[in-house]
């Protein structure tokens, strides 16, 4: 047991190295809070404009989505064990309503860092809403989350279409289909 509790807490200090710059301090002036909600927001912009020409109908999908948290880039880094973390914003139409941050851990082949973006979408009023009355949530537990595969035809299926929470991973090299989102965890940042 005490093996695993050094690893772990090894692994949360080489994500903390790797990871520069991902915690809020609760004594920022408003003028700081309002350039990073700025800098969260344009991002967020540029990730949706990559997210259209990747995956085919998502534009559709947000546009009918009630809601969705968007994680412009998620860093993943460890070495057998790992973590990552990014910080988002949830858009209700079109408008960031609250800005969020997103870590979760992970075992498995990791080796090195990666950065994906991360789209979240809320395509009900009631799973908009549990999610917005959550003081943290966390994907799997409070809500099933489905990630959109496409078809041959480049198509969203009907099963990603009819579900509450749908959700899109994509990274440099492209959309992500086998990802797995169970255990991720979101709070709201204090901004």
């Amino acid at each position: 047991m005490n093996k695993r509790l050094f690893l772990l807490s090894g692994t949360a200090v080489a994500a903390a190295q790797v990871l520069p710059g991902c915690s809020t301090t609760s004594g920022s002036s408003t003028s700081d809070a309002a350039s990073k909600r700025a800098k969260i927001d344009a991002s967020v912009d540029n990730a949706l404009a990559k997210l259209y020409p990747e995956a085919s109908g998502s534009r559709e999908m947000v546009a009918k989505a009630r809601g969705m948290l968007v994680f412009p880039s998620v860093i993943t880094a460890g070495l057998g064990i790992g973590g990552s973390y990014g910080e988002g914003a949830l858009r209700v139409a079109g408008k960031s309503t609250g800005y969020y941050s997103t870590a979760g851990g992970s075992f498995g082949l990791i080796a090195g860092a990666e950065s994906k973006a991360l789209y979240i979408l809320f395509m009900t009023d009631e799973a908009l809403a549990k999610f917005m009355s959550s003081k943290g949530w966390t994907a799997g537990v409070d809500a099933n989350v489905t990630v959109a595969k496409t078809s041959a035809e480049a198509n969203v299926n009907t099963a990603t279409m009819q579900a509450p929470v749908v959700a899109y991973a994509v990274s440099n090299g492209g959309l992500i289909a086998n990802v797995t989102l169970d255990g991720t965890k979101v709070t709201k940042l204090d901004l």
